[in-house]
């Protein structure tokens, strides 16, 4: 099987809500956390657990403005911390305010530590699509994802998989590329062979805002994210040739786009999609990356979509996002580059509109490309 039977459909008349039922509330402290550094940087730190007149808001008004369908994804912070009467509750109010009778689907990323049999076998009645945040073997996960009591977390995580597959959820894992992940790549593709990860997520750690990138003990440098995606892809065409590879969702949209198909990730559409994340107190922002006070489109409880969709086109944040650098524009590879992720054009340290992964991509595409367009060609077949 080609690499082209897993790619997923985007459907742009699905509204897919981002909604932050505990806030940034968490039961772990992972050294590189960027949504614990993003609450430090607003003037209310976190919002808490959300509240039954809140829930019903963001549910009423989402749906009553859905057209062709809605997700609501659940994120955190760690979305568990709401307690699974909290997501009862959320089902019930779909049921009531879904009087269109529009397709619903849900997802929840979580660090796994609260998944009990009864987590697992709600999510599972319910069809949630769950990520699961492991960061590789032992040593690359516990370096920095500690639990609150700085305890290592990589074996309760590893019964929350067994949990999840043996009751049936789908689910994916989500690994941050970090100073440890990122030279452990090999040996880590190998360890989620073994436990069945097919549908793996690779993200770039993000340094602290405001700050010059490279300084933390977790910061990924450019020329070690660049080799990581090499590893990656190398392992990657070799199963893929077998018919045995994994879904990953970036190679996946290389080679989309390489079809003439557009990305459904934003990072590699080049520009920020429209988003929508909802934190507790219903306040709506336009990027996970950015839930700080300047970018706030409004409140759900208060607001209606309308007013919130009309300070979205005064703050611009997707047009910004478009300020690549004319060296960006001109490189060889921006046709399916695109740039990366706006967030890692505007720390400080890089050129204005340049990614700090720039050198990254070029070497990945410099050693990939063919087998990326050898794949492509593959699916057209």
């Amino acid at each position: 099987m080609g690499s082209c039977g897993m790619l997923r459909e985007w459907e742009s008349d699905m509204e897919c809500i981002m909604v932050k039922p505990a806030s940034g509330l968490c039961n772990m402290r992972c050294r590189y956390c960027f949504y614990a550094d993003e609450m430090n940087h607003r003037q209310q730190a976190s919002y808490g657990i959300m509240s039954q007149e809140t829930m019903e808001c963001v549910v009423r008004k989402t749906l009553a403005q859905a057209a062709g369908g809605c997700t609501f994804a659940f994120q955190g912070g760690e979305p568990t911390l709401a307690g699974l009467d909290f997501y009862r509750k959320w089902l019930q109010a779909e049921e009531m305010y879904n009087e269109k009778g529009i397709p619903i689907s849900h997802a929840l990323q979580t660090n796994g530590s609260l998944l009990d049999q009864e987590w697992c076998d709600f999510l599972a009645r319910h069809r949630f699509l769950v990520g699961l945040s492991v960061d590789g073997i032992k040593a690359t996960h516990d370096a920095f994802r500690k639990g609150a009591q700085r305890e290592d977390t990589y074996f309760r995580t590893l019964e929350a998989a067994g949990r999840l597959n043996q009751t049936g959820v789908q689910f994916n894992v989500l690994t941050v590329v970090n100073s440890r992940t990122a030279p452990k790549i090999r040996r880590i593709y190998e360890q989620y062979r073994k436990m069945g990860f097919a549908w793996q997520q690779y993200i770039a750690c993000l340094d602290p805002l405001g700050e010059k990138q490279g300084r933390q003990e977790y910061s990924l440098t450019p020329e070690s994210y660049g080799q990581f995606l090499i590893d990656l892809f190398e392992l990657w065409e070799i199963d893929v040739k077998r018919g045995e590879q994994p879904y990953i969702r970036q190679f996946e949209n290389y080679v989309g786009i390489l079809l003439g198909q557009e990305p459904e990730s934003c990072e590699q559409r080049g520009y920020c999609s429209r988003q929508t994340v909802v934190e507790a107190d219903g306040s709506v922002y336009p990027c996970d990356f950015y839930v700080m006070d300047s970018y706030r489109l409004g409140n759900l409880v208060t607001d209606d979509w309308g007013t919130i969709e009309g300070r979205r086109r005064e703050l611009q944040f997707s047009e910004h996002s478009l300020d690549h650098a004319q060296t960006c524009r001109q490189c060889q590879y921006f046709r399916i580059c695109r740039g990366g992720c706006h967030r890692h054009r505007e720390q400080p340290g890089t050129a204005e509109g340049e990614n700090y992964f720039c050198q990254s991509y070029r070497m990945f595409f410099d050693a990939c490309l063919p087998g990326l367009k050898r794949i492509a060609a593959s699916c057209g077949r």
